[in-house]
């Protein structure tokens, strides 16, 4: 069974950490609402939602994609490069140990799990200059995955907050992209789909299984993506955009 492990908006969703977006009012009751349907959205496609608490201390927790990394081996617990974010782990490492052995991203390693895509045996890692995710947790989570069998590679990412701003996984071997962002060679061998070019936000998606949750603030794309056979499953998450916030960031998931 696939397990999606999630956080409540905190009521202090509104003094979150913003890098690239403007700072513009956030109705936190709706973004809550929204957040409800999108768990709502993973229990329909067959995952037991594990709900955390919110912390009215913690804006961003919320996104908890950004605080741990699961594999079917071991659960890395990371260590989020902005320090406003680094008391949200404590509550996910101990979600996580019922279900895994735990390693943890030490100081000063900085790694958030919106860089860190995972296709099959291979873990992209996204970089920029000023990112969240730093050479010293590159280095870190290489080590916690190489003795599994997983090869971690650096990918150079720009004017977007993650890698998995820029691009997903939406189908076996099949990648959604804004090459504007990243660099498509770095994943030879995929097929890639472009994000709509009037929609930059557009590359992030989450997959479940074999089905796929998207935001249905980018329709132009996901008309794309059904042209490709990939029939998305569309949710409103405007309010949690706001935030820098997207799909994939307020879950993880994996298999129990």
């Amino acid at each position: 069974m696939l397990v999606a492990l999630t956080r409540e908006v905190s009521p202090a969703l509104g003094r979150c950490e913003l890098t690239y977006l403007p700072r513009v009012p956030i109705d936190v009751p709706l973004a809550a609402v929204q957040h409800r349907a999108y768990q709502e959205a993973l229990a329909a496609l067959g995952c037991r939602v594990v709900v955390l608490p919110a912390d009215a201390g913690l804006p961003d927790a919320v996104f908890v994609e950004d605080t741990a990394l699961v594999v079917d081996e071991v659960a890395v617990v990371l260590r989020p490069g902005a320090p406003s974010r680094q008391g949200e782990t404590p509550a996910v490492a101990a979600a996580l140990a019922g279900y895994r052995e735990i390693v943890m991203i030490d100081a000063p390693g900085t790694v958030d799990g919106g860089d860190v895509l995972r296709v099959g045996r291979t873990v992209y890692v996204g970089r920029a200059d000023g990112g969240r995710t730093n050479g010293a947790g590159l280095r870190q989570l290489e080590a916690a995955l190489a003795p599994f069998g997983y090869r971690v590679q650096s990918v150079a990412v720009r004017e977007c907050l993650h890698l998995k701003s820029a691009v997903t996984e939406v189908g076996e071997r099949t990648l959604l992209i804004n090459r504007r962002w990243v660099d498509g060679a770095a994943f030879g061998g995929m097929e890639l789909v472009d994000v709509h070019p009037e929609e930059p936000h557009a590359a992030n998606a989450l997959r479940v299984g074999e089905a796929l949750v998207y935001p249905a603030s980018h329709p132009r794309t996901a008309e794309r993506l059904a042209a490709r056979g990939i029939a998305p499953r569309t949710v409103d998450v405007s309010e949690l955009e706001k935030a820098e916030g997207a799909v994939t960031c307020c879950s993880v998931i994996f298999e129990a």
